[in-house]
């Protein structure tokens, strides 16, 4: 560095002797030089010192060793230094990386302290993000959604501080594995069409303690667009459907997003699935008791009557709405089953669709005579005029049951009986909007 300065010296003072100036530096002798030289000497003097500190900037200065040309190179004041810094902004992730055995809820928290967060990612092996919502302060991100037993995550946060410098953090934790676990049985089955009385069902292999999590985690969406909400029938059943009947042509995708959601204490779902089904023609039926007669309605208007005969005196068929649930081409009937024990016992009842638990059903009679249309001789259920065996299609038993579907609403009016309970089947169109959703 000094070699450089003495080059550049030499090299300013050679100009010098070389310029229009022609300046002649020599020794001067203060008691020979009058007054008209020492004016010239010292405006002389002022230039060469001039010239010479020309010179030492031009060597850049100082010694390098003594921090002074560093101080300007590196931008030690202004906006080079505010630049140089690091972020003050924090980030903090819970849990710390390579934590194991992590609960599947309450415990994933991504936090920002001197700065606001403005990115949080968080993924699973297969590369599947968890949703999740930084807060409006930009201090706090969670998920939105429970996480899944058994998993790594890895997790990305990224903030900024006042200057909008940027911090990250990156952490990896792997969640529990359970040892209970439940998974939910549900109808309709993936891919079917059902009738526009059909709720979305899922009966738990666990009683459930935490239904809100639970039902939390099963989103549905339908097109065209309806509001779908929950009913809880006990601590095992759950069922889902809008204010009113189904439109035509719906369809509905069902997300059981259960793996890890915590049911009950210490038992967490394991099912994972997308069920999708679709609304078929609207078919509602209307049975009048007094009259004996069954009115078969499409897109709301009749296609067929059909003489009908339902519940005698003491075993009158329940009033109210219900779900054609099961079909079956020939069941058997036992008394046995449903409290009537020893009354009846028909081992081949043909054209049969169930309605409740309970047993009821609407089914083909072969047995009973002329009743048909004139009055009620079951043991509750609703029968149709048909043949031994359901060989003949022309019969209303068999027009009906080729003519339905499950999810089909048959409505029961002017019966003696009480209103079916909801929970008898899926009818719970039984319970009013308010009922429903409370």
């Amino acid at each position: 560095m000094r070699a450089a300065q003495g080059t550049c010296l030499r090299a300013g003072l050679t100009g010098l002797g070389e310029g229009r100036t022609n300046l002649n530096v020599r020794p001067i002798s203060g008691a020979s030089v009058g007054g008209r030289s020492r004016g010239r000497n010292k405006r002389l003097a002022l230039i060469v010192g001039g010239l010479l500190l020309a010179v030492t900037a031009c060597g850049g200065g100082g010694d390098p060793d003594s921090g002074s040309a560093k101080g300007k190179g590196n931008g030690g004041s202004g906006a080079g230094a505010a630049e140089s810094k690091q972020s003050e902004a924090v980030v903090s992730i819970a849990p710390k990386t390579g934590a194991t055995d992590v609960d599947t809820s309450g415990v994933l928290k991504v936090t920002a302290a001197k700065g606001k967060l403005t990115e949080v990612v968080v993924k699973d092996a297969k590369g599947t993000a968890v949703p999740g919502t930084i807060s409006a302060d930009g201090a706090g991100w969670t998920p939105s959604t429970h996480l899944a037993a058994a998993t790594k995550y890895q997790v990305h946060a990224v903030a900024k501080d006042a200057e909008g410098r940027t911090a990250a953090e990156d952490a990896s934790f792997t969640t529990l594995t359970p040892e209970n676990t439940f998974i939910g049985n549900f109808t309709p089955e993936d891919g079917s069409t059902v009738g526009v009385g059909m709720p979305f069902s899922v009966r738990f292999t666990r009683g459930i303690t935490k239904p809100e999590d639970v039902e939390k985690a099963i989103s549905i969406k339908t097109e065209p667009a309806v509001d779908v909400q929950g009913h809880w029938f006990g601590n095992d059943r759950l069922d889902f459907r809008p204010e009113k009947y189904w439109k035509a042509g719906t369809k509905v995708t069902v997300k059981l997003n259960l793996d890890g959601v915590e049911g009950r204490k210490g038992v967490y779902g394991k099912q994972s699935k997308t069920v999708s089904f679709t609304i078929g023609r609207n078919q509602v039926t209307v049975v009048d008791a007094k009259k004996h007669t069954m009115k078969v309605m499409q897109e709301g208007k009749v296609v067929k009557t059909i003489p009908v005969t339902t519940g005698k005196p003491g075993y009158a068929t329940w009033n109210g709405q219900m779900v054609i649930s099961e079909k079956f081409t020939v069941t058997r009937m036992n008394g046995d089953t449903v409290g009537y024990d020893g009354e009846y016992d028909i081992k081949d009842v043909p054209h049969a669709m169930r309605l409740t638990n309970s047993g009821t059903f609407v089914h083909g009679n072969y047995w009973g005579g002329d009743a048909f249309g004139n009055y009620n001789a079951s043991h509750g259920c609703i029968g149709l005029r048909d043949v031994r065996g359901g060989y003949d299609s022309s019969v209303p038993a068999a027009w009906f049951f080729n003519h339905s579907m499950i999810g089909d609403v048959v409505v029961v009016k002017n019966s003696t009986d009480p209103t079916v309970d909801p929970a008898n089947g899926y009818n719970g169109w039984n319970l009013s909007w308010a009922e429903w959703t409370k």
